[in-house]
């Protein structure tokens, strides 16, 4: 039977499996065949496919699938620290720790649950963690796969605790792309930035658009809430919109970087870009018993008719 002859169960496109460690991952599936999949290791997106099977997220082919070490693709979350700015770990703990299915979680505005399927997974501290983060916390998640195809992840944070805290934020995307010289950022022009290949040193994006000759390490300031990434040689957009994420995070180590990474392929730079929806130069602070929301949402368009269609 097809699927216009019956409604699409969405729970029943959602399918549980183990990855190599025997942890639970889950595979969303939309009916004209894209998918979506995610673990309980860091509630990371480890997969992101159209239609036709493409995969459009990045992992490395020398990523560690082994806790507590992060996963080297898809879309890593970095809380309650980003980068190295801080006291913890690189990124958090939040991409290092199993976190669990969350069976209740509070209502999402009805447009965040009709016709997707989707899965809400929830991260508390354990103990170990309040030693070094001493703060009490819920974090929700909710990862939805679109009947278009599209990729939305909704992160909520709400403080538990008795007094405020702080944190920076992003979904580090590796995004798949054919060749990085290839490739353009249209979105973040004339925006201040922070480069973290100058000491944090901050600077103004002088170019139309940018693309990509070396290194790049830099948190775009106040960044407009649509951004596209152009591959022209697969003539596609990613077309990342976002909410709640006033910075945007670019990246690429390129080939000298690239060569220190034990879970990066020397090559690999070639085939990535990271673009991150982010919250880190003015971190968010919450006082007991407040949330915040954080909201990412990908797709794909053909990148003839990108440029009417995102109003850039």
């Amino acid at each position: 039977m097809g699927h216009s002859a019956a409604v699409w169960d969405y729970r029943a496109a959602t399918e549980i499996t183990k990855d190599w460690n025997g942890i639970n991952q889950f595979l969303l599936r939309n009916p004209q065949g894209a998918s979506a999949r995610v673990s309980l290791h860091g509630g990371q997106v480890t997969s992101w496919r159209n239609e036709h099977g493409e995969e459009l997220l990045f992992t490395s082919s020398k990523a560690i699938f082994k806790p507590p070490k992060a996963m080297r693709g898809g879309i890593p979350i970095c809380f309650p620290q980003f980068g190295n700015c801080g006291s913890l770990e690189q990124h958090g703990f939040a991409r290092n720790k199993i976190w669990t299915v969350d069976d209740n979680p509070p209502p999402l505005h009805p447009n965040d649950s009709h016709g997707k399927s989707f899965i809400d997974l929830l991260l508390k501290p354990s103990e170990e963690d309040q030693k070094g983060w001493p703060h009490s916390f819920e974090f929700r998640l909710r990862v939805s796969l679109t009947t278009d195809g599209d990729l939305i992840l909704i992160s909520r944070v709400r403080n538990i605790n008795g007094k405020p805290f702080s944190f920076s934020f992003a979904y580090h995307t590796y995004l798949s792309v054919s060749d990085i010289s290839e490739v353009r950022i249209e979105g973040l022009e004339t925006l201040d930035y922070l480069d973290n290949l100058c000491q944090r040193e901050r600077f103004t994006e002088q170019g139309d658009a940018i693309t990509f000759e070396s290194e790049m390490d830099r948190v775009y300031l106040s960044s407009p809430n649509v951004i596209a990434v152009l591959d022209h040689e697969k003539k596609r957009t990613y077309v990342i919109r976002k909410e709640g994420l006033p910075d945007a995070v670019v990246w690429n180590p390129w080939d000298k970087k690239s060569k220190s990474m034990v879970d990066f392929g020397d090559e690999e730079y070639k085939q990535m870009l990271c673009v991150d929806g982010a919250a880190i130069e003015k971190p968010i602070t919450l006082k007991p018993g407040e949330e915040w929301t954080g909201r990412l949402q990908l797709s794909v368009v053909s990148s003839s008719f990108c440029s009417e269609y995102l109003n850039l």
